[in-house]
């Protein structure tokens, strides 16, 4: 097969991607979505909201004090011992992130070649295919980058992409509630202070809340615990037992910064993403590349301010 035959080949199987436009398909989009939650650590948690526009509004209705009142028998409560509930509401607005990827005729060559020799089928089908290894590799790096933002995220930041909005951190610092290690070394007492910041009356499912905190400092923690003399010490070095603080799970995430931590329901966390997820192909014949853009609108918020603790100043 000639080299003319091959890059037509090529051609044809990127264009496959796309579908409308350079918007992925239904099947497409839902594997992409999965293959996008799933890699990091904080976003496959959290609650993750399909937006059909780039704005969605998430409403909430709730009792915040005592509705119960003393009762009088065959007499109505008055006017002032009455109760309502409160409407309060979650804006998300979606903003866009892009990726450009170039990949040379040459290297698409290989690619198919490679496929073909390794899969004994045609071109660009099946698991080899270069079809599925762009969707792979650009799900891979893209959630990474995208957890980068949910968490790191500050309109402030001198950095265009983390100050395309603010993060998980940054919105915890602005309405949350703080816990200042003060420059102490992660211990049971950071954590104890952590939970004892969280208003009582979110503290129902101990299990279901998280301590999020960099990977040095989950292992700094492991290895205070690691110090007792007994099985369950020797768990913690030699293998990867859950770590708890105070009945809560301690997760450690890539992209954490050591001096801060997050304790909270990680449903607590929204990570928008508008349906739309476009991916289009071109070429450049003057250059010989093949491009690939990748584009999609995601928001971040978090649902209930008030149920989340920002630890900072850690040693």
């Amino acid at each position: 097969m000639d080299n003319q035959t091959l890059l037509q080949k090529a051609d044809v199987a990127i264009a496959d991607v796309a579908s409308g436009g350079g918007v992925l398909s239904t099947e497409q989009s839902k594997n992409f979505m999965r293959k996008l939650i799933d890699q990091p650590t904080m976003i496959k948690a959290a609650r993750v909201v399909g937006m059909n526009s780039p704005t969605r509004q998430i409403n909430k209705i709730g009792f915040g004090a005592r509705i119960l009142k003393r009762g009088v028998s065959a007499t109505a409560l008055s006017s002032g011992d009455r109760s309502k509930p409160s409407f309060t509401k979650v804006d998300l607005t979606a903003k866009e992130v892009k990726a450009e990827v170039r990949i040379p005729y040459d290297v698409m060559e290989d690619t198919i070649e490679r496929a073909t020799a390794a899969n004994n089928e045609a071109s660009n089908t099946g698991p080899g295919g270069l079809r599925q290894t762009i969707l792979d590799l650009i799900a891979e790096r893209a959630a990474l980058d995208l957890e980068e933002l949910a968490l790191l995220g500050d309109t402030g930041s001198g950095d265009a992409y983390l100050a395309l909005m603010n993060g998980y951190i940054k919105l915890a610092d602005t309405n949350g509630n703080i816990n200042d290690a003060a420059g102490a070394v992660i211990s049971k007492t950071v954590f104890k202070n952590a939970k004892k910041a969280l208003p009582t009356k979110y503290i129902r499912d101990l299990n279901a809340m998280k301590h999020y905190v960099s990977h040095n400092q989950e292992t700094e923690y492991r290895d205070t615990l690691a110090d007792r003399g007994t099985a369950m010490g020797d768990s913690y070095i030699q293998g990867y037992a859950p770590v708890q603080a105070y009945g809560s799970p301690v997760n450690p995430v890539a992209l954490m910064p050591n001096a801060k931590g997050l304790f909270t329901n990680p449903l607590n966390l929204i990570f928008g993403v508008w349906r739309q997820i476009s991916m289009e192909f071109d070429k450049d014949i003057t250059s010989g590349v093949y491009i690939i853009v990748l584009s999609a609108r995601i928001a971040v918020e978090i649902e209930e301010a008030e149920a989340i603790v920002e630890t900072k100043n850690l040693g």
